[in-house]
């Protein structure tokens, strides 16, 4: 059997994995691992706050425990990376999520990077994550959009808001690479990075990019993620 990355979107918005799905499009090569998008029916239509990340943790671990000997790796994609340690727990397969993945990918491509989010209140939440992974010295700002992940659907606000608030990360905050704060942001990528003229990263493909470095090269896991 080919190696089968699984890339689940822990909301409920079938729109949202579809977008995520669109964007695996470049990473599906001749010879590569399957790619296979999976919505968590159980999530709440967005994962907007800490209470909503914190209450697809069950779930999420359940489906990767039911899907672990169909697949050689797991992705998370949600940029609050909800249940990541509590899924590696759950499998003997890599876990990647999105946020952790996007931002080690912008750490590569600038030297400040700037996160696109959608509301306000999600800010608070990658700020504490991004200070967990030690790499606070290099953010220039967290700034959002003000659409929750079901508006994202609307592509012109969407689009027009991102740019927006794009350029102020870029002009304001001296961000030289941009990290989009929501897997539902996926469509827009091509388009704000043109907007925009500095680099811009998409995290689903970050994180899948990476699994297929671990699925390929056939690394283990650290001591750490055990």
């Amino acid at each position: 059997m080919r190696d089968r990355i699984l890339v689940i979107n822990p909301n409920s918005t079938p729109a949202v994995t579809r977008a995520i799905d669109d964007a695996m499009a470049p990473l599906r090569i001749p010879g590569g691992p399957e790619i296979a998008c999976l919505t968590l029916e159980e999530g709440p239509p967005g994962v907007e706050s800490q209470s909503d990340a914190d209450s697809v943790i069950l779930p999420l671990c359940r489906v990767i425990g039911e899907q672990e000997a169909d697949a050689a790796a797991f992705v998370i994609a949600c940029f609050s990376d909800p249940g990541l340690f509590s899924a590696r727990e759950a499998t003997q397969k890599p876990v990647l999520g999105i946020a952790e993945c996007g931002i080690l990918a912008a750490l590569t491509l600038g030297h400040r990077f700037g996160v696109i989010s959608i509301l306000a209140r999600s800010v608070p939440r990658h700020l504490r994550y991004i200070a967990a992974m030690g790499v606070a010295s290099r953010l220039a700002g967290d700034l959002p959009i003000g659409l929750g992940v079901t508006e994202l659907a609307d592509e012109r606000a969407t689009l027009t808001r991102m740019i927006d608030v794009g350029r102020r990360l870029r002009d304001q905050h001296g961000a030289d690479v941009l990290v989009m704060g929501c897997a539902g942001m996926a469509r827009y990528r091509g388009d704000l990075e043109e907007a925009i003229q500095i680099p811009v990263v998409e995290p689903t493909q970050a994180a899948v990019t990476m699994a297929i470095g671990r699925v390929r090269l056939r690394w283990r896991r650290s001591l750490a993620q055990q």
